[in-house]
């Protein structure tokens, strides 16, 4: 009866251990800690804006995107944020374009973001206006008679404009809550023309588009910040690009071919409309989204 006792009484004690051990171990809370708010900047001329017709979304184009609108904001142009969607059309471009709503690259973008990461809050933060030039409106080093070179003497200081902006977004949030992830940029047409503008603004667009990096990770603390570019304008314009993208690890440049049969060839409205059509800005987002993942995801 002794012996069945004490080995009764070992069996409750081992009980108590291994239930004692569960609270501690298996039944412990998770560490529940909300992921960090991935940010993002969108920045540049009218492609950037967008000029696809929204009508052209799919059913499941527009299925992926009703799910993607629980956990990715779009702040656009000053406007009050919304959850990602198609942005309504000014007059000029409803009429211009027959269409009421458009799209720029942001769109599949984030849905591909909301797709990888469900589980981040994710911002968009675009600033953009049609025919803005770097040497102009988005130079870093702005100056009204650079302004009046360009004709934009009478538009916005997109640079400071921009940089005011997104801070004012994320004063909101305490920089605990969030990281800068990257930026993304399609500009570079305005600076091209050389009949329109003369050849000072292709001459110094790599000097100019360096500085406005350099600007950008400066103001926000962010030295190792991805800057990601379409390939747009030509020329001198499209070198500086490929220049900046060789020398920093830090840039990507999306490149285009003007093959139609070649994989990165994007189609445009033919004249005099121009700008990416659906299928190009879908494929233009998608390629941002694409080029992050492979470079920078894992590195941040």
């Amino acid at each position: 009866m002794g012996m069945k006792h004490n080995f009764l009484s070992l069996l409750f004690c081992a009980g108590l251990v291994s239930c004692n051990a569960q609270k501690i171990t298996g039944n412990a809370p998770q560490n529940t800690a909300p992921k960090k708010i991935k940010v993002f900047f969108l920045a540049g001329q009218s492609n950037m804006e967008g000029r696809a017709r929204a009508y052209n979304l799919t059913d499941e184009d527009r299925a992926r995107l009703k799910k993607a609108q629980h956990n990715v904001t779009l702040y656009y142009n000053h406007q009050k944020p919304v959850r990602l969607q198609v942005s309504k059309a000014s007059k000029y471009i409803a009429k211009k374009f027959e269409t009421d709503s458009v799209f720029g690259p942001e769109l599949f973008f984030g849905i591909r973001l909301s797709e990888k990461y469900p589980n981040h809050k994710i911002i968009l933060i675009k600033r953009s206006k049609g025919g803005m030039s770097l040497y102009g409106a988005w130079n870093k080093n702005w100056s009204l008679d650079k302004a009046k070179v360009m004709k934009e003497d009478d538009d916005p200081k997109l640079y400071s404009d921009f940089i005011s902006y997104a801070k004012e977004i994320l004063s909101n949030f305490n920089k605990e809550e969030y990281e800068l992830a990257g930026m993304l940029w399609v500009q570079g047409e305005s600076d091209s023309g050389k009949k329109k503008n003369g050849s000072l603004p292709a001459d110094a667009y790599e000097e100019n588009l360096k500085a406005l990096i350099k600007g950008v990770r400066t103001e926000f603390s962010s030295p190792q910040l991805p800057f990601l570019i379409f390939q747009v304008g030509s020329g001198k314009v499209v070198k500086a690009m490929k220049n900046i993208a060789k020398n920093d690890a830090y840039v990507s440049l999306i490149t285009q071919s003007k093959d139609k049969n070649a994989t990165n060839y994007f189609e445009k409205n033919p004249p005099p409309l121009g700008h990416y059509k659906y299928k190009s800005m879908k494929k233009i987002g998608e390629l941002f989204f694409e080029y992050y993942e492979k470079h920078y995801a894992k590195k941040q």
